[in-house]
């Protein structure tokens, strides 16, 4: 195997500070995880950076699963080698001749970390450089816009040698910045803002509404699969709520006040949410709203329907238009499952004409008097189904109202 390691680099934020052995030691956990079927890998730390050791396999998968781990900015497979001039020559050399489609041009860009190395970076730009040209007669030197960057990494431990520095999803580790309840419909903007959310570090539990008899097994099927979507990104399981909410809706529809169902609707479900929260410590909710979209989501909708929460809503797509949202829901693979024609329990019962306007003492007076409204929240929440999921397994754990869940 020509490499033998993978170098990964971690954001500015996250080595500053007093949060850095914290934020380092999460993103350990993380990349554990993610290569856990790798039994063989090992791993060291450095300042600002993680080492792979490939031991044997091949870099391209591994590689692969890696850049979409949050926390990540970018990755290099390195050849590692000792601190001697010519075996570091070799490494060089061997990497250039290697190389898939034979460049043109290319220049050295050393990096003598470890200062106890006896040349500096711009002796060993000229040393290697002018082994691999004696060896490359046809290859030139291009300062400014070479084809191939070869990249020479002097540290205390080991020098590496690479060319190729592939993007990460960058972000935070998974759940370095707490945790956060999502709310998970089946449409196209609740998992690209469950996506940022934990790209920002935070641990995410997403819960869904369902009204059975009036949506169908193929919409809950959705909602798990676009949240075992997302446990991808977050190395980590997935909890997913399933909330009953058949009872409510139906209730909140013979209160007779059609253009405000849709403001009454998501007030329930953030009250219902919120308790979910408090049972799970969750310190927020997670919302896919975009301003303007939708009736509900104008300014004076969302805050009557934000009044009925005392956490904080989390709004990663509130200045987003709707064609950044469908392209980066196709980047991360969410897409298509989300335009599957099953209906959610938001698309039943819409009015006519939705108020954009909501009054919040018009609204207030509707709930109060609602009969045994609170009850009706609490059945929900009690009702609720829950399953722990990841890419590829789901398991059913015990109802919210029990005393635990594994």
């Amino acid at each position: 195997m020509l490499y033998d390691q993978i170098v990964l680099r971690y954001g500015d934020l996250m080595v500053k500070g007093r949060n850095r052995n914290r934020f380092e030691k999460k993103m350990l956990e993380q990349v554990k995880q993610a290569l856990i079927s790798y039994e063989d890998i090992t791993y060291f730390k450095s300042f600002g950076r993680l080492f792979v050791k490939l031991n044997g396999h091949p870099y391209e998968p591994i590689a692969d699963r890696l850049k979409d781990l949050f926390g990540i900015v970018s990755l290099s497979p390195v050849i590692s080698t000792e601190l001697d001039l010519e075996k570091i020559r070799l490494a060089a050399l061997t990497l250039m001749q290697s190389l898939p489609e034979k460049p043109s041009t290319f220049k050295v860009s050393a990096k003598r970390a470890w200062k106890k190395f006896p040349h500096n970076s711009q002796e060993m730009n000229h040393l290697v450089g002018s082994h691999v040209l004696r060896a490359m007669p046809d290859l030139k030197v291009n300062v400014n816009k070479p084809d191939v960057e070869l990249r020479v990494d002097i540290q205390e431990e080991a020098t590496y040698v690479f060319y190729d520095v592939i993007a990460g999803a960058g972000g935070f580790p998974f759940s370095s910045n707490g945790k956060a309840m999502l709310l998970l419909s089946g449409g196209i903007d609740s998992p690209v803002a469950g996506w940022l959310a934990l790209r920002k570090g935070l641990e995410v539990e997403a819960v869904h509404f369902h009204s059975y008899p009036f949506t169908s097994e193929q919409a809950k099927d959705k909602v798990i699969e676009l949240a075992k979507r997302l446990s991808y990104f977050s190395g980590e399981p997935i909890k997913l709520h399933l909330v009953p909410f058949t009872e409510i809706q139906t209730t909140l529809v013979q209160a007779k006040s059609d253009n405000l169902i849709i403001t009454l609707m998501r007030r329930a479900m953030l009250r219902i949410t919120e308790q979910l929260a408090e049972r799970n410590k969750a310190n927020g909710i997670v919302t896919g709203e975009s301003l303007g979209q939708v009736a509900s989501q104008t300014l004076p909708s969302m805050n009557v329907i934000g009044r009925a929460a005392d956490l904080p809503l989390l709004k990663p797509l509130i200045m987003m238009d709707k064609h950044e949202i469908i392209r980066l829901a196709e980047r991360i693979g969410t897409f298509e499952t989300s335009i599957l024609p099953y209906e959610d329990c938001c698309t039943l019962f819409l009015p006519k004409s939705p108020s954009t306007n909501p009054n919040l003492r018009i609204v207030e007076k509707i709930e109060s008097l609602i009969p045994n409204y609170k009850q009706l929240l609490l059945d929900a929440v009690e009702g609720t189904e829950q399953l722990l999921l990841s890419p590829h397994h789901q398991t059913a754990v015990q109802a919210a109202g029990e005393d635990s869940w594994f």
